[in-house]
């Protein structure tokens, strides 16, 4: 009974500070926040289209561990690794796109003002819609996190894994089966190194032979771009999870799947295992359905453990935390509230009577 109370009292806890977040939360602080953000992401889609599929991964990788605060974005330290250096984010890209976000808004009268979570999550909406995918609004008022340590990186599914297993990762962040097999869908505009999925190509679980749920055709053109034993390869090239419209952001990834045509066994296993299939199968013959679906999940995921009111910072800086103490000292003769009185109070210390005012 103690623990049901305390698994009922997290989800009140998350529901509340998710209600927080507010569409149009800085329309009176900073009413071109949107705007901005979204044409940093335009200019760069310009240029690049594989932007998409790089926020969509930061944005999860972000969301997936301590919830979504921005934490991915610190550097690490000589003294501190942080979540940057964990393994499964050393491939995550798209930090000078967020940089520059962050150094425009500052420049437009809105100092401090907007959260490196939030530019995160309006980014990676904006480069979805820029590929073709569902245009939605996604509220905000997140603010970023005080942490980020590398060990903390242990909640992300790895490509190899059963749909039973990877789901085990999705549940406890309140997502459903539906939002997992919706999210995946973002492999419609990604790429992958061949060294997440050779073993498919060669031997496959120890068979000595190719995994037999892949296309043998594909897995022959695969094997000429990844290399084999006998003819290996200098680097890990990487190879798209959408072999047919690659940058544009549709339905076609769960097609694919179904003609044995995932390139990662996650991918694959959505269309073999039985309680994925209908989902996968209604994905591949309606696109509005997908898109509109994908929306919602993303904007579900948007709120995973979020830090509202109070609770965390607004950074200057998306790389590291604001300095703890502000250099300049306020000083202030004499401050009465009550029986507390207080003389030479550094600026940016909380008053332990009143821990809702900042100095």
């Amino acid at each position: 009974m103690e623990k049901i109370a305390v698994i009922v009292t997290l989800c009140c806890l998350v529901s509340i500070a998710s209600a927080q977040l507010k569409v149009g939360f800085y329309s009176s602080t900073c009413p071109r926040a949107e705007s901005i953000i979204r044409g940093i992401v335009q200019q760069r889609f310009n240029r690049d289209r594989s932007i998409t599929a790089a926020l969509l991964r930061m944005h999860f990788h972000d969301c997936f561990v301590r919830g979504c605060d921005a934490s991915i974005l610190i550097d690490s330290t000589k003294s501190k690794s942080s979540e940057k250096d964990a393994g499964p984010n050393l491939t995550v890209r798209g930090y000078d796109l967020i940089d520059a976000a962050k150094k425009a808004l500052e420049a437009a009268n809105c100092s401090s003002t907007v959260s490196c979570a939030d530019i995160i999550t309006l980014a990676t909406r904006d480069a979805v819609a820029l590929a073709g995918g569902p245009k939605y609004n996604v509220p905000t008022g997140r603010r970023d996190g005080l942490v980020s340590d590398v060990n903390d990186v242990i909640d992300l599914p790895g490509p190899s894994i059963s749909v039973q297993d990877a789901f085990a990762f999705f549940k406890p962040k309140g997502l459903t089966l539906n939002d997992m097999v919706t999210l995946l869908g973002a492999h419609t505009v990604g790429v992958t190194h061949c060294a997440f999925f050779q073993d498919r190509l060669l031997d496959f679980q120890g068979t000595g032979k190719p995994d037999p749920t892949m296309d043998p055709g594909l897995a022959a053109r695969l094997r000429k771009i990844c290399g084999t034993a006998s003819r290996p390869l200098n680097n890990d090239p990487t190879v798209f999870l959408d072999q047919g419209t690659s940058f544009a952001f549709d339905n076609q990834f769960y097609n694919q799947t179904i003609f044995k045509r995932g390139i990662l066994q996650i991918d694959q296993e959505l269309a073999l295992d039985r309680s994925t299939v209908p989902i996968v199968s209604g994905f591949a013959k309606n696109k509005v359905a997908f898109q509109q679906n994908f929306a919602n999940a993303m904007i579900k995921m948007s709120k995973i453990q979020v830090l509202v009111g109070n609770a965390g910072e607004i950074r200057k800086n998306c790389r590291v935390f604001n300095p703890l103490v502000s250099e300049n000292v306020s000083m202030v003769s004499t401050l009465h509230f009550g029986p507390l009185s207080l003389i030479k109070i550094p600026k940016y210390y909380f008053l332990p009577q009143f821990p809702q005012l900042l100095l």
